[in-house]
């Protein structure tokens, strides 16, 4: 059968097919059983795959890579508007089909396994800090209730749950001791899990070329660095530093009527994970880096001046994400001396 694009609708256990020849017409659908899908793959004569990028996409687009066709995976919200009347599955996959035709189609570069690896323990990091803030805001909502401020602060917390469970307090009864040793105890698990996916994180950065370039710009560490080259590898999918910024959700968004654009807050679409970590990264330049005679710390300087403190961090976000995507697609290290205007 002559398939030049094959789209396929992922599903947990059954995927839709269908196939377009070289005019764009639909010359074949078929259902598969999930577990069926690679051997028909190897099958099939070369052809572009299209898919969603979702779970399991980027497995089957290094297979097909292995197998000589061209994998071309794309966001569901690009998709969506090829989808033609009433949704379904192998209206999806006819969709897939067809927007992977398009020539100004934007695409999901393919990952390696040691990317997923690294995404995966990122992600089960953020899994372990979001359990303990709401550990934490928990145990603050029951010392309230019964007339015991802590102060803010994670650390503060820490310290004033240990003081009480040790020294206890007229106001807390002893099943509320209880319950707070408890807490005690499950957030020093908590805190040594982090701890110890942060000195994996650690390791891997100060084994990796890319990293270690991407860790001399100024608010950018071992965090930072490896969950950017987790998502965006070499940063090659991006023709821009602003398509970068852009992708993380750093940039205005845009109301344009009659001629006239209007500039609102940042889009934050993309990366909400990466978008976090950059802005927290920017506030270390801000407020913490000793050294303000750099262009960028006095740049920085100069915007907290104009702007308002939230303004100037996503401000300095932005441009630390621009300034690692130079450094990732060129290779080259940062420059401290150079303000570019990247």
């Amino acid at each position: 059968m002559d398939i030049d694009v094959l789209g396929i609708d992922l599903g947990k256990t059954v995927c839709s097919l269908a196939g377009l020849d070289a005019t764009g017409a639909v010359v074949f659908r078929k259902r598969l059983q999930r577990h069926r899908l690679l051997d028909f793959l190897e099958g099939l004569g070369p052809c572009v795959v299209a898919m969603e990028a979702c779970g399991g996409a980027h497995h089957i687009g290094r297979f097909c890579l292995q197998h000589g066709h061209e994998p071309r995976l794309m966001s569901p919200l690009y998709v969506r508007p090829y989808v033609k009347v009433h949704k379904n599955d192998d209206r999806d996959a006819e969709a897939i089909a067809e927007a992977a035709t398009r020539p100004t189609m934007s695409f999901v570069a393919i990952k390696s396994e040691e990317q997923l690896d690294l995404q995966a323990l990122h992600r089960a990091r953020e899994r372990l800090v979001t359990e303990r803030t709401r550990l934490i805001n928990q145990g603050r909502g029951f010392l309230m209730e019964r007339g015991i401020r802590v102060g803010t602060g994670r650390h503060v917390f820490q310290k004033e749950l240990m003081r009480l469970t040790e020294d206890g307090t007229p106001d807390l009864s002893n099943r509320m001791l209880l319950m707070l040793s408890d807490m005690a105890k499950e957030l020093a698990t908590i805190n040594g899990r982090v701890d110890a996916i942060d000195i994996e994180i650690r390791a891997l950065a100060r084994a990796d070329v890319d990293m270690q370039r991407l860790m001399e710009i100024p608010g950018v560490g071992p965090t930072i660095a490896s969950a950017l080259v987790a998502a965006v590898g070499t940063g090659s999918s991006f023709a821009k530093g602003r398509d970068l910024a852009a992708w993380l959700g750093l940039v205005p968004r845009q109301i344009t009527t009659g001629g006239k654009a209007k500039l609102i807050g940042i889009s934050k679409h993309g990366n909400r994970y990466l978008r976090k970590l950059f802005i927290h990264g920017a506030r270390t330049v801000l407020h913490l880096v000793r050294d303000r005679t750099s262009p960028i710390t006095r740049w920085a300087d100069g915007l907290k001046e104009r702007a308002h403190v939230n303004v100037a961090a996503v401000a300095m976000a932005n441009k630390m994400a621009r300034i690692a995507w130079a450094v990732l697609t060129k290779g080259e290290r940062y420059r401290p001396t150079a303000l570019v205007g990247v």
